[in-house]
């Protein structure tokens, strides 16, 4: 596959200030260079602050960008809020935010505890809340017209059996996404959300699937493109919808997944398992019990 370059313009996001919770790795960090190399200040946060200030370093060092590093828990609400007053204290305003922050586990939902569904819950759906409501306020309070991207997933809209935490959190975000694009457009802020598919990250993955399990659940098969998603092409997608370009673009949810859910919502979809020789045999058949 060939490497997937940049799809806007290079001043695209220039003189906007984004904060993007998860931003010291994986899809946020991918997502954050990109932003860096487009123009914006940037703001990252997680809750080890060694690994934000590595990626802070290795963002600017390749876009000559402005990053600052904020240790964070979603969690907590005056961490937010630190977040926030710091970043107008640096940038002297803040464009948009970037619900990136996740945590989960494969595990059958008898299994779980209450604390363990608790645990995904409280990152997942309430600090997005967090998140959200003290950007939102700030944005009220100052009349600036932004934009929320939260990512979600293709299963916040069709559940998904051993991650019932994340599958229930994701889709409230994908509920809160929807209502506050109506309630907050008057404001001129914008929510939108990407639900992307597969798109392996090393951390992650590697925790959800150990050892071989990576292997023996290829999730290429799943796709009918037959790969995975390339992190460009995710942050090609979320600079675009946090752009000017997508000013008229609110309460939208775009699937990146090379049209993964759409084949394991379809009944007949596993019949690409068929051999050649198997199909037309299955078309006479068909034949003769339509002539009948």
């Amino acid at each position: 596959m060939e490497k997937i370059q940049g799809a806007l313009r290079d001043d695209a996001l220039k003189g906007k200030t984004i904060v993007v919770t998860g931003g010291g790795t994986g899809l946020g960090k991918a997502m954050s260079t990109y932003f860096s190399a487009l123009g914006a200040n940037l703001i990252i946060a997680s809750r080890r602050q060694e690994v934000l200030d590595n990626t802070a370093k290795e963002i600017m060092d390749s876009t000559k960008g402005q990053v600052l590093a904020i240790a964070c828990d979603v969690r907590k609400t005056e961490d937010i809020e630190t977040v926030l007053v710091k970043g107008v204290e640096s940038f002297g305003k803040i464009d948009a935010l970037v619900n990136n922050a996740a945590g989960n586990f494969i595990s059958p939902t008898e299994k779980l505890s209450a604390n363990a569904f608790s645990a995904v819950i409280d990152i997942v759906l309430k600090g997005t809340v967090n998140a959200t409501l003290a950007f939102g306020k700030y944005w009220i309070e100052n009349k600036i017209k932004a934009s929320v991207l939260n990512i979600v997933t293709t299963y916040a809209f069709t559940g998904s059996a051993y991650v019932a935490p994340s599958a229930a959190a994701k889709g409230g975000v994908l509920a809160l996404t929807r209502s506050l694009a109506v309630e907050w457009g008057k404001y001129g802020i914008r929510h939108n959300a990407i639900a992307p598919g597969p798109f392996p990250t090393k951390g992650a993955w590697e925790r959800l699937l150990p050892g071989a399990l990576a292997e023996k659940f290829d999730f290429r098969t799943r796709v009918p493109l037959k790969r995975v998603g390339d992190h460009q092409e995710l942050a090609n997608l979320a600079a675009f919808l946090l752009s000017d370009y997508a000013l008229f673009v609110n309460g939208e949810v775009v699937t990146i997944d090379g049209g993964e859910w759409l084949q394991g919502a379809g009944q007949f979809s596993a019949m690409e398992a068929i051999p050649e020789e198997m199909w037309e045999q299955l078309i006479q058949q068909g034949k003769k019990t339509k002539g009948s």
